[in-house]
């Protein structure tokens, strides 16, 4: 196998939603038309759509590829089973109206790679509607050795917390790592290795409406995550002949083909649908100077918007490090019930609403109306700390928060890592005297 690249080697372009033009050999993108009688080089044109033909110019998504060989070219697909990577619509158990939180899944004993470490936690919607999200985990310690995945069901928004990725795409390579993120579109081909022999993190597989940035309304046209922080590859090919595995995940189950090239075959290309790639710490937060604690919505930076206005299919929002100033006010989240439903994971450090149990690598989870907020200690140190300026620092957490409930799995239910007392750090409150 060779990997081509540009004459620069691997860089990146920024600009999320932009329209992108790459060649790893010069020459290779046709001239004034998209697939051209022959196709410079003899490579072979390919539309990938990610919004109807007839979408709106501002909604529309799609990319021309020039490939070394048709992707259509490999042979029949048979079924195969993944059982820990589970699609909705979901319902094999019953989600009870409690609140939840697991200890980090456990690392793998046998050679796992990417696709294998998949565990579903909880989900939504239905990959057949194209609607909802589902939340993984992924427990690796082996790199995508002549194995790819098509996941034609949602794109993929990965979220490491260990181990750093090196994610090869159709349209080029993205290194990743803790502390950033990375977004696969639906229907790309892609392969994951990994850098430090092991790696675990999180994964909000959207088959819903695809993530763009929030709209800013009066914070005004500066603030949150810049267009110019989102990176995107430039094209880089696999060539030469050899027998390869694609994975295909296609209403909720998983189909495996063979062939003898990599599906990662793409000279150059041009459009905007492409993967790519943010560093968190880019983003700009935002947050209130005056007093009160405001709505997790000013930490957005990406929203998978539903069919109601102003209602996401799924936010991801963190929770970085910034500046509390508030005065006469409780800093950390207070006591509260929403309709949205929030599904929370801690990239590194200590959480500021939560005294201990939310560990790196950990998940909660509060469904719709199901009360929650800070535990007695941070209630108690919260209540009585002076309220100078103070720096959450050395932390980041983040949340996918949907309109839809989510359902558990009977695998996250039963999980031995489920903290079965978590219920508990609530207690302890005393009742004051009036």
């Amino acid at each position: 196998m060779s990997t081509q690249t540009s004459p620069h080697g691997l860089i990146y372009m920024s600009g999320l939603g932009n329209q992108f033009s790459t060649e790893a050999i010069p020459g290779a993108l046709p001239e004034g038309r998209n697939s051209p009688q022959r196709a410079p080089h003899g490579l072979f044109a390919e539309l990938l759509s990610g919004a109807a033909f007839t979408a709106p110019r501002v909604e529309n998504r799609r990319t021309w590829m020039y490939h070394v060989l048709p992707s259509a070219m490999h042979d029949a697909y048979r079924k195969i089973e993944q059982p820990a990577w589970e699609s909705g619509p979901f319902g094999e158990v019953d989600t009870p109206a409690n609140r939840f939180r697991w200890d980090p899944w456990p690392a793998p004993t046998a050679p796992t790679d990417f696709l294998d470490g998949i565990v579903t936690i909880a989900g939504n919607g239905s990959p057949e509607a194209q609607s909802g999200i589902s939340a993984h985990v992924y427990r690796a310690n082996a790199s995508m050795t002549n194995r790819y995945l098509l996941n034609a069901d949602g794109e993929m928004l990965i979220v490491p917390q260990l181990g750093r990725l090196t994610i090869r795409t159709e349209l080029g390579v993205l290194g990743l790592a803790p502390g950033e993120i990375a977004v696969v579109p639906r229907g790309l081909h892609f392969a994951v290795d990994l850098d430090d022999g092991e790696a675990s993190g999180y994964i909000a597989e959207n088959c819903g409406a695809p993530f763009r940035l929030p709209e800013l309304g009066p914070i005004g046209s500066n603030g949150l995550a810049n267009h110019r922080d989102f990176l995107t590859p430039v094209a880089a090919y696999e060539d030469g002949p050899r027998d390869v595995k694609i994975v295909r995940k296609f209403l909720g189950k998983f189909w495996e083909g063979m062939q003898n090239h990599s599906p990662l075959n793409v000279v150059a290309w041009h459009g905007n649908l492409a993967p790519y790639k943010y560093d968190l710490a880019r983003f700009m937060a935002i947050g209130t100077i005056s007093f009160d604690h405001p709505g997790p919505s000013i930490y957005t930076v990406l929203t998978s918007p539903s069919t109601v206005p102003g209602t996401a299919n799924c936010d991801f929002v963190i929770f970085p490090p910034r500046w509390l100033v508030a005065e006469d006010t409780f800093r950390p989240p207070w006591f509260h019930r929403n309709v949205m439903s929030e599904l929370m994971g801690l990239v590194y450090g200590v959480y500021d609403a939560k005294a201990e149990g939310f560990v790196p690598g950990g998940v909660s989870l509060h469904n719709c109306m199901m009360p929650h907020g800070p535990d007695a200690t941070t209630f108690d140190k919260a209540s009585s700390a002076e309220l100078k300026p103070h720096k959450v620092d050395n932390a980041l957490a983040f949340m996918f928060e949907s309109c839809h409930v989510f359902k558990l799995t009977r695998r996250s239910l039963e999980a031995v890592n489920r903290q079965l007392a978590y219920d508990t750090v609530w207690d302890g409150f005393a009742v004051p005297k009036v």
